[in-house]
């Protein structure tokens, strides 16, 4: 239900959407050794819980389970952009470029508009864009501009892109080197408030359908009737037992199945403090050198930070839970900034970085000599039934995890031949999502409800009744204490990791996570370290 114009709840808007370690405890309580349920769901990226929700709305019976906590992995690392598949018009993978668009306005206009909004981005034409170069990027943003047509996303989702002059390109870039500028190209693209709140949004969604989410829960070994599992807060093992079991583990789907090979790429992106770049009302794609299709992006965070990203590196060797991010990387990045940039930026100024890993399905094979890069390897995504009736998704990327869970939720509801219809999930808004004149009401701070949609009222009204929880976590970030409060009430946080990596990003900044480490202990209900 919908909030009234100031009617400020104190409880979650969706009924049975809450988690919490009570939850969590009761239902996996209820989960290992129980009765058999329609779907298991291994892995709580944003394809997992996509899954999992798929399941529980179709009314089917789903346990969705992962080693750590939602968003672990690569949901966490991405630019936090939902693409409309530009990029993949330039290599004819036109079915891949249609679907990301189709999926942008699913998210944009129907099931997420609190966390999808339009992203101006400004590509700068220095003196090393020729103008051969401008005309190709023109033409390709006109073919994105075709793509939106085609998927059918409003013009007043997403605005038509336009040659800018070197005036209207300083104003909204004006960290921009001046010397030779021509002006500048803008264009649009979808930007999620943040990649793992997203994937919150969407556990939350399923447990409101049902769905049991069990975090710190590791599969131990899959087959196609379900899991031998580990509690890993308690050591405990036993058996989780399924109609159909969904291996959406990402990067870690082949340790838990045989025959699905992975070439993990490396994308790495670097923090900065905004104030290093001075305002920016729009991102920049700022073009490689001697590549011609090839951007490192800027994106502006609005919680004084600033990304810059990415690269595309191959990855080979051992997965690690939390990917390091090489200083090769670092320095790549920071060059191509300083190719465009009046600002001299160094080492230094890097006060965060990180790195995702995207799960790619390698199809070369062992006998075809040189590999192709990851950068070339095709984003299409692939649905694999096992030999024991597991099914793999795997490719793909965050702005189409919705396709993915649905494919692979249609491949289990047929091979196990589970009472269902078809998803749902193309309507089916996510919890806080509501139309932008009903978001544009709420009687809440503008950037609550960037993140919590409808449920920002019942959050800012924590900070209300105790005005200690409405103050910030620490000097000079946005993140109020209250909202440490509300991901332990409501969205399942379980420690301090949790709080500060995932449901906040505040441990981006590693100085910011120490400062901020004792307000999440205090959310947590611990005696902060140093004090008894």
């Amino acid at each position: 239900m919908s909030p009234t114009a100031g009617h400020t709840p104190a409880t979650p808007l969706t009924p049975g959407a809450s988690l919490s370690a009570a939850r969590r405890g009761r239902e996996l309580t209820e989960s290992v050794d129980g009765p058999v349920v329609d779907v298991l769901v291994v892995g709580l990226g944003a394809t997992g819980a996509g899954a999992a929700l798929d399941a529980a709305a179709r009314g089917l019976s789903v346990v969705a389970v992962d080693a750590h906590d939602l968003a672990f992995g690569t949901s966490r690392w991405s630019s936090k952009l939902i693409h409309g598949g530009l990029r993949y018009l330039a290599s004819a993978q036109f079915d891949v470029a249609h679907e990301s668009a189709v999926e942008r306005g699913v998210l944009m206009e129907r099931t997420a508009p609190h966390l999808v909004h339009a992203q101006p981005f400004v590509l700068p034409l220095t003196p090393l864009v020729s103008r051969g170069q401008a005309a190709l990027a023109q033409a390709g943003f006109r073919a994105g501009d075709a793509l939106r047509l085609a998927a059918r996303t409003a013009r007043a989702t997403l605005p038509a892109p336009r040659r800018l002059s070197v005036v209207e390109t300083r104003h909204l870039a004006p960290a921009l080197r001046p010397d030779g500028l021509r002006g500048g190209l803008l264009s649009w693209d979808g930007r999620l408030t943040d990649d793992a709140r997203l994937v919150t949004a969407l556990a939350r969604t399923a447990a409101a359908h049902g769905a049991r989410v069990l975090t710190r829960v590791r599969a131990l070994e899959l087959t196609g009737s379900g899991a031998r599992v580990r509690d890993e807060l308690t050591g405990e093992e036993g058996l989780i037992r399924a109609r159909a079991v969904v291996n959406a583990a990402g990067v870690w789907a082949g340790d838990l199945v045989d025959g699905v090979r992975i070439r993990p790429s490396r994308g790495t992106h670097l923090v900065l403090r905004s104030d290093r770049l001075g305002p920016l009302p729009a991102g920049l794609h700022v073009p490689v050198p001697g590549e011609t299709n090839r951007f490192v992006l800027v994106l502006p965070q609005g919680d004084g930070r600033v990304y810059v990203g990415l690269t595309d590196e191959p990855v080979e060797g051992d997965i690690p839970d939390v990917p390091e991010v090489p200083e090769t990387d670092v320095g790549f990045l920071l060059d191509v900034l300083g190719s465009v940039l009046d600002v001299p930026l160094h080492r230094d100024d890097v006060v965060g970085a990180f790195a995702g890993l995207r799960p790619l399905l390698d199809t070369s094979s062992a006998h075809a000599g040189t590999a192709a890069r990851t950068a070339d390897i095709s984003r299409r995504h692939a649905v694999l039934p096992s030999r024991d009736g597991v099914i793999t998704v795997v490719g793909g990327k965050l702005t189409t995890y919705r396709r993915m869970a649905e494919d692979a939720v249609d491949a289990a509801v047929e091979a196990c031949r589970l009472p269902a219809g078809r998803s749902p999930t193309a309507s089916l808004p996510l919890v806080g999502a509501a139309p932008p004149r009903a978001l544009a009401a709420l009687r809440a701070p503008r950037r609550l409800v960037r993140r919590y949609g409808t449920e920002a009222p019942a959050v800012h009204a924590l900070g209300a009744r105790d005005p200690r929880l409405s103050e910030p976590v620490l000097p000079g970030h946005p993140v109020t204490r209250a909202e440490l409060l509300w991901a332990v009430r409501h969205e399942g946080a379980l420690d301090e990791g949790d709080l500060l990596d995932r449901r906040t990003r505040i441990g981006l900044v590693p100085e910011d996570r120490v400062a901020a480490l004792g307000a999440a202990q205090e959310a947590l209900g611990k005696s902060p370290a140093g004090r008894d």
